[in-house]
Protein backbone atom coordinates (compact mmCIF):
# COMPACT_ATOMS: atom_id res chain seq x y z
CA UNK A 1 0.00 0.00 0.00
CA UNK A 2 3.17 1.96 0.90
CA UNK A 3 4.71 1.49 -2.65
CA UNK A 4 1.17 2.57 -4.15
CA UNK A 5 0.98 5.80 -2.43
CA UNK A 6 4.75 6.68 -3.43
CA UNK A 7 3.97 5.83 -6.89
CA UNK A 8 1.21 8.71 -6.67
CA UNK A 9 3.47 11.06 -4.86
CA UNK A 10 6.23 10.41 -7.17
CA UNK A 11 3.88 11.02 -10.29
CA UNK A 12 2.60 14.50 -8.70
CA UNK A 13 5.88 15.62 -8.24
CA UNK A 14 7.10 17.97 -10.80
CA UNK A 15 10.46 17.38 -12.88
CA UNK A 16 13.16 18.34 -11.13
CA UNK A 17 16.92 17.96 -11.60
CA UNK A 18 18.68 14.98 -11.59
CA UNK A 19 22.30 14.58 -10.53
CA UNK A 20 24.90 12.77 -12.76
CA UNK A 21 28.19 11.83 -10.38
CA UNK A 22 31.57 9.97 -11.37
CA UNK A 23 33.18 8.00 -8.72
CA UNK A 24 36.09 6.37 -9.75
CA UNK A 25 35.18 6.11 -12.97
CA UNK A 26 31.99 4.81 -12.81
CA UNK A 27 28.77 7.07 -13.43
CA UNK A 28 25.61 6.85 -11.54
CA UNK A 29 22.47 9.03 -11.76
CA UNK A 30 20.28 10.23 -8.78
CA UNK A 31 17.97 12.85 -7.32
CA UNK A 32 20.70 14.04 -4.61
CA UNK A 33 23.73 15.70 -5.08
CA UNK A 34 26.97 14.12 -5.59
CA UNK A 35 29.08 12.65 -2.04
CA UNK A 36 32.13 13.58 -3.31
CA UNK A 37 31.07 16.90 -5.05
CA UNK A 38 32.23 15.38 -8.71
CA UNK A 39 29.14 15.61 -10.34
CA UNK A 40 26.92 17.31 -12.67
CA UNK A 41 22.97 18.48 -12.45
CA UNK A 42 21.39 17.93 -15.44
CA UNK A 43 17.81 19.86 -15.77
CA UNK A 44 14.64 17.68 -16.96
CA UNK A 45 11.91 19.59 -18.52
CA UNK A 46 8.59 18.53 -17.16
CA UNK A 47 6.74 16.68 -19.48
CA UNK A 48 4.21 19.39 -21.63
CA UNK A 49 0.58 18.64 -20.80
CA UNK A 50 -1.92 16.10 -22.60
CA UNK A 51 -2.90 17.82 -26.36
CA UNK A 52 -6.50 18.36 -25.35
CA UNK A 53 -7.63 17.46 -29.27
CA UNK A 54 -5.66 14.10 -28.96
CA UNK A 55 -7.08 13.00 -25.51
CA UNK A 56 -10.70 14.24 -27.08
CA UNK A 57 -9.98 11.90 -30.11
CA UNK A 58 -8.55 9.30 -27.44
CA UNK A 59 -11.89 9.55 -25.95
CA UNK A 60 -13.83 9.21 -29.42
CA UNK A 61 -12.33 6.31 -30.72
CA UNK A 62 -12.21 4.55 -27.20
CA UNK A 63 -16.53 4.85 -27.61
CA UNK A 64 -16.16 3.77 -30.89
CA UNK A 65 -14.39 0.80 -30.20
CA UNK A 66 -16.41 -0.35 -27.61
CA UNK A 67 -19.57 0.01 -30.27
CA UNK A 68 -18.03 -1.55 -32.47
CA UNK A 69 -16.93 -4.90 -30.62
CA UNK A 70 -20.65 -4.79 -28.92
CA UNK A 71 -22.40 -4.75 -33.05
CA UNK A 72 -19.11 -7.48 -33.54
CA UNK A 73 -20.68 -9.54 -30.34
CA UNK A 74 -24.58 -8.94 -31.20
CA UNK A 75 -23.69 -10.17 -35.23
CA UNK A 76 -21.69 -13.50 -33.23
CA UNK A 77 -25.01 -13.97 -31.52
CA UNK A 78 -27.05 -13.72 -34.49
CA UNK A 79 -25.18 -16.04 -36.59
CA UNK A 80 -25.06 -18.76 -33.40
CA UNK A 81 -28.97 -18.78 -33.89
CA UNK A 82 -29.24 -19.20 -37.55
CA UNK A 83 -26.38 -21.45 -37.25
CA UNK A 84 -28.78 -23.98 -34.45
CA UNK A 85 -32.17 -22.78 -36.74
CA UNK A 86 -30.41 -24.10 -39.61
CA UNK A 87 -29.07 -27.14 -38.08
CA UNK A 88 -32.55 -27.96 -36.90
CA UNK A 89 -33.89 -27.37 -39.92
CA UNK A 90 -31.28 -29.71 -41.44
CA UNK A 91 -31.92 -32.50 -39.13
CA UNK A 92 -36.15 -32.45 -39.13
CA UNK A 93 -35.73 -32.69 -42.81
CA UNK A 94 -33.03 -35.61 -42.66
CA UNK A 95 -36.01 -37.06 -40.06
CA UNK A 96 -38.66 -36.43 -43.10
CA UNK A 97 -36.48 -38.01 -45.49
CA UNK A 98 -35.53 -41.22 -44.12
CA UNK A 99 -39.40 -41.30 -42.38
CA UNK A 100 -40.09 -40.74 -46.60
CA UNK A 101 -37.83 -43.99 -47.64
CA UNK A 102 -39.45 -45.82 -44.67
CA UNK A 103 -42.61 -45.58 -46.35
CA UNK A 104 -41.79 -46.38 -49.69
CA UNK A 105 -39.99 -49.56 -48.47
CA UNK A 106 -43.04 -50.44 -46.84
CA UNK A 107 -45.14 -49.85 -49.66
CA UNK A 108 -42.74 -51.65 -52.01
CA UNK A 109 -42.71 -54.96 -49.48
CA UNK A 110 -46.42 -54.97 -49.58
CA UNK A 111 -46.61 -54.56 -53.18
CA UNK A 112 -44.79 -57.82 -53.63
CA UNK A 113 -47.16 -59.67 -51.55
CA UNK A 114 -50.30 -58.48 -53.00
CA UNK A 115 -52.06 -60.11 -56.45
CA UNK A 116 -55.20 -59.05 -57.90
CA UNK A 117 -56.88 -55.63 -57.78
CA UNK A 118 -55.15 -54.62 -54.71
CA UNK A 119 -52.07 -54.98 -56.48
CA UNK A 120 -53.45 -51.89 -58.65
CA UNK A 121 -54.14 -49.93 -55.45
CA UNK A 122 -50.69 -51.25 -53.91
CA UNK A 123 -48.47 -49.92 -57.14
CA UNK A 124 -50.58 -46.83 -57.13
CA UNK A 125 -49.48 -45.82 -53.28
CA UNK A 126 -45.92 -47.35 -53.90
CA UNK A 127 -45.62 -44.84 -56.62
CA UNK A 128 -46.71 -41.95 -54.92
CA UNK A 129 -44.54 -42.36 -51.91
CA UNK A 130 -41.70 -42.65 -54.79
CA UNK A 131 -42.80 -39.40 -55.87
CA UNK A 132 -43.75 -37.62 -52.38
CA UNK A 133 -39.51 -39.13 -51.68
CA UNK A 134 -38.55 -37.46 -54.53
CA UNK A 135 -40.27 -34.38 -54.46
CA UNK A 136 -39.18 -34.08 -50.51
CA UNK A 137 -35.79 -35.40 -50.65
CA UNK A 138 -33.99 -34.87 -54.16
CA UNK A 139 -31.04 -37.13 -54.34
Amino acid sequence: MAAIAACVMAQSVPAGTIHKCTINGKVSYGDQPCAAGTGVELAVQAAPPPDKLATEKLAADKLRLASLEKDRAAADVRDERERQRAAKAAGALRQKCERLRLKQKWSEEDLRKLRGDALANARLKAGRQAEALAVECPA
